[in-house]
């Protein structure tokens, strides 16, 4: 197969640490003389022949891209559906592929993006077109199969640790004339992984967040009222950390807005914080407060793990070298080999494995009373948030985050 070119694209909710996966696949295919093309806003870009030759950036620019958040080349909710029902899009992809002479295609995603890459792929290869195809891993929910933690997990773990942890202090101070409860909601549709690590905010009985709602747990409102009351009348004050999509005893997401489905098909999620704030105001009338930190979660990059950003540039650099071996239909994945030292390795696995699947929080990682995290949990979570990831300030004390679509339209 001739050199050709490499198309990198990124995919669905941005990250902290997403571009520096992309900085590190450019770095990686620069030492090999491979030409990167980036697509502009996701699988949108390859559809519109709108493609960015990152052969423009300078060293600094690619190199600075590590310490950006957000998506540099801009992403998209956009789903393919099966060969069948998108033949003439996918179609349209082999059609830009081969005018751009593209032979690799690394696509930085989730769920979702692993399964557009493997379908890419497999109609390539039906095709007759000589295409490798990567999928990167990238989401904060941490829900990717096979691999032992997801790049961008861990940031937005760390700021979720801390926020509850600083805003603990803050409700911990005022309590005794002001707000008795507060509930910071987090991401996490299916898994309660983002949620979990609201949990190494604190250890003991009375550490906050003294109550964490998991998806994996029902919803039980009488049961959870007198958790919250209990803890009130104990420590003086109650943090309750839920996940967006915490559901009932009938399955139904608590904020799910009727109808209402995103651009990949999920229900849309209208804000289960508030809610959760409403049901203890007015069954238990207490004052209460609740945070939606919404954006502020994925996109702290100012708050870093360096554990993630490590990962993130890790699996850039596989994803290339697996591209110029001939590797298709594959992954880059964190293999965890010890968690007393945090040891890990990148390993490939096989995007059948990876797509369309869906990784929750094990039982045992859920405490017995379904409001808290075990100490197995925490030692699975603990390496992931470790370490800091500074980002440079300019002269008017703001971080030097590279603006590239602004800056080349």
């Amino acid at each position: 197969m001739s050199k050709g070119k490499l198309l990198y694209a990124q995919s669905g909710g941005v990250t902290a640490v997403i571009n520096a996966t992309a900085s590190a696949v450019i770095q990686a295919a620069r030492a090999k003389k491979i030409p990167v093309l980036a697509a502009k806003n996701g699988i949108l870009g390859v559809l519109r022949d709108e493609l960015i030759d990152t052969g423009r950036m300078s060293a600094t620019d690619v190199k600075a891209l590590a310490h950006t958040p957000g998506g540099a080349f801009g992403s998209c909710r956009v789903k393919l559906k099966s060969l069948e029902q998108d033949r003439e899009k996918y179609e349209r992809l082999l059609e830009v592929f081969k005018k751009h002479d593209i032979r690799y295609f690394l696509y930085n995603g989730g769920n979702d993006s692993a399964d557009t890459a493997l379908k890419v792929s497999k109609l390539a290869k039906a095709s007759g077109y000589d295409l490798i195809c990567i999928g990167v891993p990238k989401t904060v929910d941490n829900d990717l199969a096979v691999t032992d933690c997801c790049p961008g997990f861990g940031s937005a773990a760390k700021y979720t640790a801390v926020s509850v942890l600083e805003a603990s202090l803050d409700v911990a101070a005022m309590a005794e004339t002001s707000t008795k409860v507060f509930v910071y909601e987090v991401m996490g549709r299916h898994a309660g992984w983002l949620a979990a690590a609201a949990g190494l905010a604190g250890e003991g009985k009375n550490d906050a967040p003294h109550i964490i709602l998991f998806p994996e747990v029902a919803f039980d409102e009488a049961k959870f009222l007198q958790a919250v009351e209990a803890t009130v009348n104990r420590v003086g004050y109650c943090v309750v950390v839920v996940s967006e999509g915490v559901k009932n005893a009938d399955g139904k997401f608590l904020a799910e807005t009727e109808g209402s489905k995103d651009a990949f098909g999920h229900s849309q999620l209208g804000g289960v914080g508030p809610l959760i704030a409403s049901i203890v105001k007015d069954k238990l009338a207490m004052k209460v407060h609740w945070t939606v930190p919404d954006y502020l979660q994925r996109s702290a990059r100012h708050l870093a793990s360096k554990t993630d950003l490590d990962h993130a540039m890790a699996v850039g650099k596989a994803a290339v070298e697996y591209a110029i071996k001939g590797m298709n239909g594959v992954m880059p994945v964190i293999k965890r080999t010890s968690s007393k030292p945090y040891r890990w390795k990148v390993e490939a696995a096989s995007l059948e494995k990876i797509a369309n699947h869906e990784k929750k929080m094990p039982a045992s990682y859920i405490r017995k009373d379904g409001y808290g995290i075990t100490a197995a949990c925490r030692t699975y979570l603990a390496p992931l948030i470790a370490g800091e990831a500074p980002v440079p300030y300019d002269k008017n004390g703001l971080p030097g985050y590279l603006h590239f679509l602004k800056n080349n339209g």
